[in-house]
């Protein structure tokens, strides 16, 4: 039975729906141990990323771009092109494919290197020693999130943490049983956070 105070429910909620596009696939709902919680290893673009795109024989496209609040870049020839939600690989092929109707280009002739990541965003609220949105680089379990938010209080409940995560418009929550992953003896694997996702500690 969850015991997460309604203020702070209702503030998570506006902070994971106000993050912006959330990359990846859906992590499921119930408890957070399992498996299919954890998001792919492959990076995924998204907004405010900063990306090198290089045209091979065409040194006069290569270029740098920010990834906007919308998920889109402007490109020469092509305009417009959907960066967020796909991996550099997923981007280069949209390239490719946006180019060739403009010029000779064939697969593997169009780079994508991410730069700077700043979309990887993770919000922890409640019982928390530092709450905050923290920006990271790589990806992150929930124990990484929660030191970076200076640890739990001794006011925390520890056994019924709530990750809100919001996937293509809809909210899924995840219980996260903190006492149970510092557990010597747990063998789940750990959880990891996606991009936006809103930990709240009751």
């Amino acid at each position: 039975m969850l015991r997460v105070k309604p203020a702070i429910i209702l503030l998570a909620a506006a902070v994971a729906a106000c993050s912006g596009f959330v990359p990846r696939g859906p992590g499921g709902a119930g408890d957070a141990g399992a498996p299919a919680q954890a998001p792919g290893t492959a990076y995924v673009i998204g907004p405010a990323d900063v990306l090198s795109i290089g045209v091979l024989n065409h040194e006069d496209l290569n270029r740098t771009v920010t990834v906007r609040p919308d998920g889109r870049f402007s490109f020469a020839l092509v305009g417009e092109i959907e960066a967020a939600g796909q991996t550099p690989p997923q981007l280069q092929e949209t390239m490719v494919a946006a180019l060739a109707e403009y010029i000779d280009v064939l697969p593997g002739e169009v780079s994508v290197i991410v730069d700077s990541v700043h979309s990887y965003t993770v919000s922890v609220l409640g019982e928390v020693r530092l709450p905050g949105r923290f920006e990271f680089r790589n990806q992150v379990t929930v124990l990484d999130a929660l030191a970076q938010a200076g640890g739990l209080t001794e006011f925390a409940d520890t056994s019924d943490i709530l990750i809100l995560r919001t996937y293509q418009g809809q909210e899924e929550r995840i219980r996260f049983n903190y006492k149970k992953s510092v557990r010597i003896d747990d063998n789940d694997p750990r959880v990891l956070l996606m991009p936006g996702d809103v930990v709240v500690v009751p």
